[in-house]
C-alpha cells in the first residue's frame, strides 16, 4: 500500500519554505520537492530522491538556482558504493542514506529504517550531505536516538521524539506517525 503526503515546511535557518510530494511505500520512499531559500543567498531547488529497500537511498537529483545560475547535482548509491555526478567518491562508500542540506524530509531515512519513531534505539551513520545551494557533497556522521513518544496529543498529530547530533550539533526532533518531522527546533516546523 503507498500512501501519499504532501508536507510543507518553514525553514527557519534558511528563512524560506519546502514542499515535498512524497510516497512512502513498503520500506520505499519517493519524493519531489521545491524549496526557495533566503539565506545565504536567494535560491530556488528542485530535487528528486528515491530509495531502494530498507529506505536506502538509491538516487538524488538537485537543480539549484542562485544569482550566479544553475547548478545541478546527480548522487547514486549502487550497494553502497557512491557516486557524484558519475565520478566515484570513496569517503561516501557505506554511507545508507543522503541528507539533503537543510531540508527536514531527509531526516525521514534513518528513522524509518530503525523504526526510531516508534521504538527505542541509537543508531550511527555516514550521510552522503549535500550542501545546499552550492551542492557540494561531504561525508557527515551522524546519530539518531529514540527519546520517547511524543506525550499527548496535541493535534498535530505527533508520534515521537528523535534526538539528532552531528559533530557538537545536537537537536530533538519531534516526528509524525509516518517517521516525517513535525518540529526541527531552529530549523524547520511543518505547517497544518
Amino acid at each position: 500500500m503507498i500512501t501519499h503526503l504532501v508536507p510543507t515546511w518553514e525553514v527557519s535557518e534558511s528563512r524560506g519554505v519546502e514542499t515535498a510530494w512524497i510516497e512512502l511505500g513498503d520500506g520505499t520512499l519517493s519524493a519531489r520537492g521545491r524549496v526557495v531559500g533566503l539565506v545565504p543567498a536567494p535560491y530556488w531547488l528542485d530535487y528528486e530522491l528515491d530509495t531502494g529497500p530498507a529506505w536506502t537511498t538509491r538516487r538524488l537529483a538537485v537543480r539549484a538556482r542562485t544569482a550566479e545560475g544553475t547548478r545541478e547535482l546527480e548522487l547514486l548509491n549502487d550497494d553502497g558504493r557512491w557516486t557524484v555526478d558519475g565520478h566515484h567518491r570513496p569517503e561516501l562508500d557505506g554511507a545508507l542514506d543522503c541528507d539533503l542540506g537543510l531540508s527536514p524530509l531527509t531526516n525521514a531515512m534513518p528513522v524509518l529504517r530503525h523504526r526510531l519513531h516508534r521504538e527505542p534505539g541509537r543508531h550511527d551513520f555516514l550521510m552522503a550531505w549535500v550542501r545546499v545551494p552550492d551542492l557540494t557533497v561531504h561525508p557527515s556522521r551522524q546519530t539518531y536516538t529514540h527519546l520517547g513518544p511524543a506525550g499527548e496529543d496535541d493535534g498535530t498529530g505527533a508520534a515521537a521524539r528523535v534526538r539528532y547530533e552531528s559533530g557538537d550539533f545536537r537537536s530533538n526532533l519531534l516526528l509524525d506517525r509516518h517517521g516525517l518531522v513535525l518540529d526541527y527546533p531552529d530549523l524547520a516546523r511543518r505547517h497544518g
